[in-house]
C-alpha cells in the first residue's frame, strides 16, 4: 500500500532513492539480501553504477565486498540494448566515467578495506582467488548464455560448501535471449547446487557440501 502511494507523488521515488529508502519498499531483491549471511565475504559481478552494491552494504553488512566489472563498452550490435552497449551513448568514455563514479561513491569503504573494486572480466578476476574464498557471489554481468555458464561454473569453485550463487534476470527473452535462465537451468541439473528460490527474476542456488 505504501509503495502505491509513494508512486503517485511526483518526485517521491527519486527522493526516496536519494535518501536510501527505496530498498525498503521497491527493491525486488530485498528477499535475496535478507538471505545472505551477515559479516560475510561476497562478490557482485556486474556493478554498473553501484546501486545494488550500496544495498548489499546496507542490508548484508559484509566484512569484504568485491565489485567486479570490466566497465567495457561493447560495440557489437548484439549489445545494442545493453547498458554497456547501445545504451551507453558515449561509448567507452561513458563506461570510464561510470567506473570513476563508483570509485568515488565507495571511497570511504575502499579506504577502510571493506570494498575492493576489481576492474576486469569476471572469469579472469575470480580465477585469481583461492577456491572456497567467498561465502556468496551475485552474478549480473554479461547475460549471454556462454558468459553466464562460465560465471556459474567458476563461482561454484570459488564459494565455500553451503555457500550461495545468486543472480539477476532469470527470465525468458530479453536482448540476451533467455541466456541466464538456460544456463541456470542446466547448472542445476548437474546436481552440484541446490535451487533455493526463484522470485522476481532472481535465482538463489546453494552449493552442496
Amino acid at each position: 500500500m505504501f509503495e502505491k502511494i509513494i508512486k503517485k507523488i511526483p518526485g517521491m521515488i527519486k527522493l526516496a532513492r536519494a535518501l536510501g529508502l527505496s530498498q525498503n519498499y521497491t527493491n525486488k531483491r530485498k528477499f535475496l539480501l535478507d538471505m545472505l549471511p551477515k559479516n560475510s565475504v561476497g562478490a557482485e559481478i556486474g556493478v554498473h553504477m553501484g546501486d545494488f552494491s550500496r544495498q548489499i552494504l546496507d542490508v548484508v553488512s559484509p566484512k569484504e565486498l568485491h565489485l567486479i566489472d570490466p566497465w567495457k563498452y561493447e560495440e557489437s550490435s548484439t549489445y545494442k540494448s545493453a547498458l554497456y552497449g547501445g545504451l551507453a551513448q558515449n561509448g567507452q568514455a561513458e563506461m570510464d566515467e561510470r567506473f570513476l563514479k563508483v570509485c568515488s561513491r565507495f571511497d570511504k569503504e575502499i579506504r577502510e578495506g571493506l570494498v575492493k573494486i576489481d576492474r576486469g572480466y569476471s572469469v579472469e578476476i575470480l580465477d585469481g582467488f583461492s577456491d572456497g574464498y567467498f561465502d556468496w557471489i551475485y552474478i549480473d554481468g554479461n547475460h549471454l548464455y556462454e558468459f553466464v555458464k562460465n560465471d556459474l561454473e567458476l563461482s561454484f569453485v570459488k564459494i565455500r560448501a553451503e555457500g550461495y550463487i545468486t543472480g539477476d534476470d532469470y527470465v525468458e527473452g530479453g536482448w540476451w535471449d533467455g541466456g541466464v535462465k538456460k544456463a541456470v537451468d542446466e547448472f542445476v541439473k548437474t546436481q552440484f547446487a541446490e535451487l533455493i528460490e526463484i522470485r522476481n527474476g532472481q535465482y538463489i542456488l546453494r552449493r552442496k557440501s
